[in-house]
């Protein structure tokens, strides 16, 4: 599963890891054993959730629901008494009613365990508020329940198994927070779809607590994201340890040493800047990120080649934009005598702000933060 978007980048990640994969609204699918499964959540970088298709078939009515529940082999993902969430949908089915399809589920799953499943504290209310699969919201698999989703459309029901527990943005690393905090997976998205493969210098003007730095120095380095935190698959019944502890090696050993470029991040804010150097040392990159507090007016030149990538501010708030224009103006025209025949990536959503970087810039993908719509837009800086 993917933020809508950047599924193509999430594809192309899986394509890089030797699973040929499909974009589709929602993610990227494809079919693969356990390895696959293991790989794609130690590595992938803009994926928000790793599922697995555990069934699917047609119910008009509960006994058909029941009597198809209890055949799916639930004892390959959960041991008996585990902590169980659902997140349940249904839309243009006969079985409507999510709390009761809920309710035959777990029953189901009972019944095939021969063990009341724990159900997790924060859904046992309503079992599964309705959500959509595309809901990245803090849920039960960070709090160490295994999520199953439960999709009933147009009266075919959907069961798939969440694989990665806490959400896959969540590395480990970004404790320390700035103001309008980016995600890490939107922050990887930004330097893939820019076409930044960790070679050429990187610098973020604006880093806040350094998201996109911290971000470009794992891919430099090709350090795994996932290398410093767990995954609910551990925990299946099926689940081989010895080759997961393989997989891990075998990512360690492709780490670079050092980051083959210079990475910087700047900001004006004091604050911000502790949080960036605090996160770095948490994802154990404070040796390849340079931070320091600085003004956007102030910063000094360098010679091309490299990327400048940065998320400044919106302006979505009535008044803001006005009092954002300069800031924008300022971004241009300091990138025109800075950075001349540099790359740039900014993620933005206003498009009159936009018009006052006065530079040349594509459209790489649309997708959204917090709730605000954006777009990835790339260019180079002109040269004179």
């Amino acid at each position: 599963m993917a933020a809508p978007g950047i599924e193509p980048l999430t594809a192309g990640e899986l394509a890089a890891l030797g699973v040929k994969a499909t974009a589709e609204p929602g993610g990227a699918s494809w079919r693969g054993d356990a390895l696959s499964v293991a790989r794609a959540n130690l590595w992938l970088r803009t994926a928000s959730r790793v599922v697995v298709r555990v069934a699917e078939f047609k119910a008009t009515a509960f006994h058909e629901l029941e009597r198809r529940a209890r055949h799916i082999p639930w004892e390959r993902f959960l041991r008996p008494a585990a902590p169980v969430a659902l997140r349940v949908t249904c839309r243009k089915s006969r079985l409507y009613h999510s709390d009761a399809v809920a309710q035959r589920v777990l029953e189901a799953i009972e019944h095939r365990l021969h063990a009341a499943p724990a159900v997790a504290p924060a859904l046992a209310p309503a079992l599964a508020p309705a959500a959509d699969e595309q809901d990245d919201a803090e849920d039960a698999g960070a709090a160490g329940a295994q999520l199953f989703i439960v999709r009933f459309l147009h009266d075919v029901c959907t069961v798939s198994a969440d694989t990665s527990g806490a959400l896959l943005h969540l590395r480990g690393y970004r404790q320390a927070l700035a103001k309008a905090p980016l995600r890490e997976t939107l922050a990887a998205a930004i330097l893939i779809g820019s076409g930044w493969a960790g070679d050429p210098p990187l610098e973020d003007p604006m880093c806040g607590s350094g998201t996109i730095p911290i971000e470009g120095a794992l891919i430099a380095r090709r350090i795994a994201p996932g290398m410093k935190r767990t995954f609910s698959f551990l925990e299946w019944p099926e689940t081989d340890a010895t080759r997961w502890r393989h997989l891990r090696d075998d990512a360690e050993e492709q780490q670079r040493a050092v980051a083959p470029a210079t990475i910087r991040g700047a900001d004006r804010d004091a604050g911000a800047i502790d949080a960036a150097h605090a996160n770095a040392e948490r994802a154990g990159v404070s040796g390849d990120v340079e931070f320091v507090k600085r003004a956007l007016s102030a910063l000094p030149e360098e010679p091309a080649p490299g990327l400048l990538a940065t998320n400044p501010p919106y302006g979505v708030r009535v008044g803001e934009a006005a009092q954002l224009r300069n800031l924008y103006a300022s971004l241009g025209n300091t990138l025109e005598r800075a950075r001349p025949g540099w790359t740039v990536a900014i993620l933005s959503a206003n498009r009159r702000l936009e018009q006052q970087l006065r530079l040349g810039l594509d459209e790489r993908f649309r997708a959204s933060n917090g709730g605000i719509p954006v777009r990835l837009l790339v260019g180079n800086v002109s040269r004179g």
